[in-house]
């Protein structure tokens, strides 16, 4: 009787992790980006982000920022496929560190994800 309520008891565990952790999969994650983390770069004319799943244009986006808060205008689409971010910078970069702070949505389940990657312009 007692191996029997165990074994009942972790199968119910079990779905409930599975049931919880199954949406979490429908998150849009970044998979690469352009400037790549980390990297050092002449000045990008385009920047690209690439997710695992198609975004909503309307609440995904990035914004463009110096380590002093100096914030630089990016305009920004997506791609045919609905999964890459472009933003074109409207103004010219100055040599230094640079950070992109990025919101996707995901068109599939309407939840928000966020993260920010740095990069430095030669």
């Amino acid at each position: 009787m007692t191996f029997r309520k165990s074994f009942t008891a972790i199968l119910l565990a079990s779905g409930t992790l599975a049931a919880a952790s199954g949406p979490a999969f429908a998150h849009a994650a970044l998979l690469k980006s352009d400037p790549a983390p980390n990297s050092t770069v002449a000045a990008p004319k385009e920047i690209k982000l690439t997710f695992s799943e198609k975004l909503t244009s309307a609440f995904s986006g990035f914004e463009l920022s110096m380590g002093d808060g100096m914030t630089m205008k990016v305009a920004t689409k997506l791609s045919e496929d609905g999964a890459t971010l472009i933003g074109t910078p409207t103004g010219s970069f100055m040599s230094g560190a640079y950070k992109i702070s990025w919101h996707a949505t995901s068109s599939d389940d309407g939840h928000r994800t966020e993260g920010s990657l740095m990069f430095k312009v030669k």
